[in-house]
């Protein structure tokens, strides 16, 4: 069985599509084995994660998220790498409906850029000096002084180690404060189990403990993979209107065998 795929990347963020929309949609098992072997980057074509865009009945799409070791979750940047392939698709114009594993979504594109409305958030929990919320995916956030000399995946994996985390996961941002609303972050991401060149939720997460420390919206967020921007409306402590904005681009269409 030959399976069509489409590879995008969002901020350097990397993920296969699988199109199961349109008039001939594919039947393709979302089998444990076979999604670890994707997104395998030696064995297979090599991705942060698989996406499944497909039909519902009351929205545009479903986009059905898997990290590489098969676990799901929502994804931020995979969400705008998907409304894009749908618009390419001629599925959606530039706006949309979208639902998630943690809810319904909506989107629109502008001149090739794509904001995606993500959940509200009404608690951000410190975890002695750092912080911990759910943006759709768990985040926990250290802001640090010296961000490019810190060693992700030894520190990822300690604070995954602590015993809130041992059973679930949790993502990690590390977050250097460099004013002007703007700030640099590098993310170990659950399910990679390693750092990745950028991560959505994260940069949600990252800016809304920015705005506690006063930053205020649009605050702009710089990743090893490239530029992303947040903006929100504040109120008591409570954030809604949450958007995350930022480019997906389309890298190659391909073929595999399985």
């Amino acid at each position: 069985m030959n399976i069509h795929f489409y590879k995008y990347q969002g901020t350097g963020n990397d993920f296969i599509i699988i199109d199961q929309l349109t008039e001939s949609p594919q039947t393709v098992p979302q089998d444990p084995q076979l999604i670890q072997k994707l997104c395998h980057r030696k064995w297979g074509i090599g991705a942060d994660g698989i996406i499944f865009l497909q039909k519902h009945p009351s929205y545009d799409f479903e986009m059905v998220y898997y990290n590489p070791d098969a676990s799901k979750s929502f994804c931020g940047n995979g969400s705008r790498c998907a409304v894009h392939l749908a618009n390419q698709l001629q599925i959606i114009g530039d706006r949309t409906q979208f639902l998630a594993i943690d809810g319904l979504h909506a989107a629109y594109i502008q001149e090739g850029i794509i904001s995606i409305t993500m959940g509200n958030v009404t608690a951000i929990q410190c975890i002695g000096n750092d912080y911990w919320l759910d943006t759709g995916s768990p985040h926990y956030v250290r802001l640090v002084e010296e961000i490019a000399l810190l060693d992700l995946p030894k520190l990822g994996k300690e604070i995954n180690n602590l015993p809130p985390f041992q059973n679930t996961g949790t993502n990690v941002n590390f977050v250097q404060l460099v004013g002007n609303n703007r700030f640099s972050m590098r993310t170990y991401e659950r399910g990679v189990n390693d750092e990745t060149l950028s991560c959505g939720t994260g940069a949600v997460a990252a800016a809304l403990v920015a705005a506690r420390q006063g930053y205020s919206t649009p605050i702009h967020i710089t990743t090893p993979g490239g530029e992303l921007q947040v903006s929100f409306r504040a109120n008591e402590g409570i954030f809604t209107e949450v958007y995350l904005i930022g480019p997906a681009t389309l890298v190659f269409v391909g073929e595999i065998e399985i």
